[in-house]
């Protein structure tokens, strides 16, 4: 599976793009289907707290997902947005099996 992130207005640091990449590893041993993972991380435009965000889209076959978070840190909003996908992976699985 390939992981493709990238950070838009600043320079994501190795140790939050090693954060992003065991997040996606303990997706991706649940579910050896994923094709590809692309990240975006990016800064909000608005002066408020949680400006962070992250956007990650998964794709299986025969389906796309996705996930936007927004947080305080870069690495809550993707944890966040990793627990959505998680939830929509577990979804499709249901929706696989029971055809």
């Amino acid at each position: 599976m390939k992981v493709k992130i990238q950070s838009v207005h600043f320079d994501a640091d190795q140790k939050l793009e090693s954060f992003i990449h065991n997040k996606l590893d303990k997706l991706i041993s649940r579910n050896q289907n994923i094709v590809l993972a692309d990240v975006t991380l990016r800064l909000d435009k608005s002066q408020a707290v949680d400006n962070k965000v992250a956007e990650i889209k998964l794709e299986v076959p025969g389906n796309n997902l996705f996930a936007k978070k927004q947080s305080k840190s870069f690495e809550e909003a993707a944890d966040s947005a990793v627990e959505a996908l998680n939830r929509q992976l577990v979804k499709y699985k249901e929706k696989k099996i029971g055809k």
